[in-house]
């Protein structure tokens, strides 16, 4: 019944995963919650995602310097520098306290962990779009329903997350997107918290946090990278 939005699934799936390279990128992450001052998060991202790993490495605040995490496989692990110790953690927390979630860095597998309920056209701004409503397979997803707009160029411009009872939760949008040859990379992603936030002048503001990615690269990391004797070592 939905044979083609599965075909759009898939190919934003492709666009946002990048299963024949590497990908390496710094992340600056600014969390503004109303009333209070934003906070910064600077990080380094680094995927290998054929064998669906990724390291992520804490360079700023200087708190928080040399805090890391390690996913191998459905394993996700947060190395504390103070302590020296690894703990296990889930990809649905979120990250660094922000309204990103751990599993928000990994490649996208959307037509594999959702199937597509329902599906309709829709004008985003100046974009044509084809939005998509989405139920999980399983009980391990982050968001167990969403709704993400694909536009005609197949590249995701926005995305609802859902509770199972049918609450919204969070609101991504996605602005624009580095092109290095057929590759693409979100240069800005705004994240909008649906439910926290705190009322200013009578009036409801949610908390959202900026994620702006730099230096997007594809070249090849050493596989020392995906260890956590690369974390324990990579800010001594």
């Amino acid at each position: 019944m939905w044979g083609n939005d599965l075909q759009l699934l898939r190919r934003a799936d492709s666009l946002a995963s990048y299963l024949d390279t590497d990908f390496s990128a710094q992340y600056t992450i600014i969390q503004n919650k109303p009333g209070q001052n934003s906070t910064r998060t600077v990080a380094g991202i680094f995927r290998r995602d054929a064998i669906e790993t990724y390291v992520i490495v804490i360079m700023e605040p200087i708190i928080s310097r040399g805090q890391g995490y390690l996913k191998q496989g459905k394993t996700l692990w947060f190395f504390d520098p103070d302590s020296r110790r690894f703990n296990s953690t889930s990809s649905q927390d979120r990250f660094q306290n922000t309204n990103a979630r751990n599993s928000d860095f990994t490649a996208s597998t959307l037509a594999q962990d959702y199937r597509i309920v329902a599906g309709a056209n829709e004008l985003l701004g100046r974009l044509q779009c084809r939005v998509l409503t989405l139920q999980a397979n399983t009980n391990d997803m982050t968001f167990p329903r969403m709704k993400i707009w694909i536009s005609d160029d197949g590249l995701v411009r926005k995305t609802e997350d859902f509770s199972l009872s049918g609450q919204l939760l969070r609101t991504s949008l996605i602005t624009d997107y580095w092109r290095l040859g057929n590759r693409f990379v979100p240069k800005q992603i705004t994240l909008v918290d649906a439910l926290r936030g705190a009322t200013i002048s009578g009036r409801f503001v949610n908390e959202t946090t900026q994620v702006n990615i730099e230096r997007p690269s594809f070249n090849r990391l050493a596989d020392s990278i995906f260890s956590k004797t690369f974390l324990e070592t990579v800010n001594r």
